[in-house]
């Protein structure tokens, strides 16, 4: 074990910085036990781990496969000390987590400090993606957890934890609809719109809207940035349409108003926190999941009343 543990540590560095020189000088070893190392496990395997080049290494395809298995020998090994940490009654270890864009302000972040505040031991790291992404990386255990929109199959996640969010328009505090609680999806048909453009899973829902009801939108602006979208509207771009969970922080600030779309066509969208079903969650990750999903149901909390109710 320690003798292959050094080849990949040198190994990974050498792939990574393509040059077994400048790993030699971030590892702080001789360039010669570096090459020898590589060499020896390339006679083993019958085979070259890189191309040399004049302009350095560059990984073959064998050396690909050593990379991404390194790679996961190294998180394995990661997890396993922070078992045995754990059994020394010490709180430690690093937690990776996938979370969709609009997670990335709010109870999340606000959960995460006060995880860290507790746990100090313990460090995270935050991936934000697409949608699609976040759900890929969980079912791969590239996380350790996630959170996303809409799983489509229970099969290889485990769901801890959900909560219903609604679709709705986004208007400035002073626009008509800021007044109603709800309205159909026909009430913006007239005033420029400004749009959620893929990846964001809001738009798959807009575009099942426009199918059944044949509105004739404005799209004055789209975007895959729901921060610029809020900003769009907060100039006066436009009626935005995104759910309550991407304007919570700025609806319960009272910088924006939202107005729940109610055409029965359309179905609340599920915000849920997975883990992947094949393996159980380390126990630093085990932790920060326990406090996630204490916080989670902050997302199903009602949004401020308008300040008027309309017919």
């Amino acid at each position: 074990m320690p003798a292959f543990s050094r080849f990949l540590r040198y190994f990974m560095a050498v792939g990574r910085l393509g040059s077994i020189r400048k790993a030699a000088d971030e590892l702080n070893v001789s360039a010669s036990a570096i090459d020898r190392q590589i060499l020896n496990a390339e006679a083993e395997l019958g085979m070259p781990l890189f191309e040399r080049l004049s302009t350095g290494l560059r990984l073959t395809a064998a050396g690909e496969i050593m990379m991404a298995a390194g790679g996961r020998w190294q998180k394995n090994l990661s997890e396993v000390r922070g078992q045995i940490e754990d059994l020394r009654g010490l709180k430690r270890g690093h937690v990776e987590i996938a979370i969709i864009d609009a997670l990335a302000r709010g109870v999340v972040p606000r959960a995460l400090a006060a995880i860290q505040s507790r746990y100090p031991g313990i460090s995270i790291a935050v991936r934000v993606r697409g949608n699609d992404a976040v759900r890929q990386m969980i079912a791969s255990n590239a996380v350790d957890f996630g959170i996303f929109f809409d799983p489509e199959s229970y099969r290889d996640i485990t769901v801890h934890a959900f909560a219903e969010v609604h679709l709705g328009f986004v208007t400035p505090l002073d626009h008509p609809l800021a007044r109603l609680d709800e309205a159909r999806f026909s009430a913006c048909i007239g005033s420029p719109v400004v749009v959620p453009a893929p990846p964001l899973a809001v738009h798959q829902q807009i575009a099942v809207l426009e199918g059944t009801t044949r509105a004739p939108l404005d799209k004055k602006f789209t975007s895959d940035d729901i921060q610029m979208i809020t900003s769009l509207v907060q100039q006066g771009g436009g009626i935005g349409i995104l759910t309550s969970l991407d304007v919570m922080t700025e609806v319960r600030a009272r910088h924006l108003a939202f107005t729940r779309i109610s055409d029965p066509v359309l179905r609340p969208m599920t915000l849920a926190l997975c883990t992947a079903a094949a393996r159980p969650p380390s126990y630093a990750a085990d932790i920060v999941l326990g406090e996630i999903q204490t916080a989670f149901a902050q997302f199903a909390l009602p949004l401020p009343e308008p300040s008027v109710t309309g017919p």
